[in-house]
């Protein structure tokens, strides 16, 4: 991964971890910035997911990634999904119907998505506890789950 794609995905980190360390995580705009030492970050597995209202696997994956969330937060795993809709009530709306029991972050310019050359929702990149890119995944079909559970399995023992 590129060292300018690694610095902003930590920036968005950052930004999450201290929306959620005050408790006001949805609430946040895009773009806030938080202050966080990334020393109490170490050790997570974190899966960074792209998407968008107008998705439609974006549907499917949404209830997929609250399982693993609530099957693998406890062992370490972060999920957290990055919105690239350019009108913040098409994300809300999508919310609505298929809402998220992760870390949502709203990036309209879609800074992130350009630095990791995000090119179709969904995208999705398992990073191990160092930080390191173990898969970057485009798309979301039935057969995909499987396999990326198991990557995150792997990740987090």
């Amino acid at each position: 991964m590129r060292k300018a794609a690694r610095t902003a995905l930590w920036a968005i980190l950052c930004t999450w971890m201290a929306g959620w360390a005050s408790g006001v995580l949805a609430a946040q705009p895009a773009g806030t910035a938080g202050q966080l030492d990334l020393a109490a970050y170490r050790g997570k597995v974190v899966y960074v997911d792209f998407w968008a209202s107008w998705c439609g696997p974006c549907r499917q994956s949404f209830p997929w990634m609250n399982s693993m969330h609530r099957q693998y937060g406890r062992d370490g795993l972060v999920i957290l999904a990055v919105n690239l809709d350019q009108v913040r009530a098409d994300a809300d709306g999508f919310l609505k119907k298929y809402p998220a029991e992760f870390a949502i972050h709203f990036d309209p310019a879609g800074q992130l998505a350009q630095s990791f050359k995000v090119r179709g929702m969904p995208t999705s990149v398992l990073l191990d506890r160092d930080g390191k890119t173990l898969l970057v995944h485009e798309g979301f079909r039935s057969k995909d789950p499987p396999e990326l559970e198991a990557s995150i399995r792997k990740a987090l023992h």
